[in-house]
């Protein structure tokens, strides 16, 4: 599995937005020039979070971006979602079908359920990650890490019991 440009630098445009202490926010420009991309591409990038609900743009001329709610409400799975899609989803047999029109294991298709619990697995877990566990440093983002999976491991633990 590969994790795209766009999710990851997506990511650390909001990442630098919600770490930005100016009321105004942070302007392409600023952003461009804090993350070494392309003023093109982190205005696509923009665009993409705020038509998500992500980010806004405040006014004037030194306007630029905010955070549209607050870091603990956005969950990274949310996130990654519309910088680049889901890893699996329901339309994927039907773009890798081979030669075929229809895949020759639509019907019984072991590799489906691996995409699957895949999918299941990803989603579990970046859905209890939130963009306020991200903006720490490393080692605190690690600690919030791996309390999340803790916690998930316990779960799961009691869900069985």
């Amino acid at each position: 599995m590969k994790i795209s440009a766009q999710d990851e630098y997506g990511l650390r445009i909001l990442l630098r937005i919600a770490r930005s202490e100016s009321e105004d926010g942070l302007s392409i420009p600023q952003l461009s020039e804090a993350e070494g991309m392309s003023a093109s591409y982190v205005a696509k990038l923009t665009r993409t979070l705020r038509l998500a609900g992500f980010i806004q743009s405040t006014p004037g001329q030194k306007g630029g971006y905010v955070l549209s709610r607050p870091a603990e409400e956005i969950r990274i799975s949310k996130v990654l979602r519309a910088l680049g899609g889901a890893l699996y989803d329901e339309g994927f047999c039907d773009s890798h079908s081979g030669a075929f029109r229809i895949c020759t294991n639509s019907v019984d298709c072991s590799v489906r359920s691996l995409w699957k619990i895949i999918q299941y697995s990803v989603d579990h877990v970046l859905g209890k990650v939130t963009l306020r566990d991200l903006l720490g440093s490393e080692q605190n983002a690690n600690r919030a890490l791996e309390n999340i999976v803790r916690y998930l491991n316990q779960a799961q633990a009691m869900a069985a019991e």
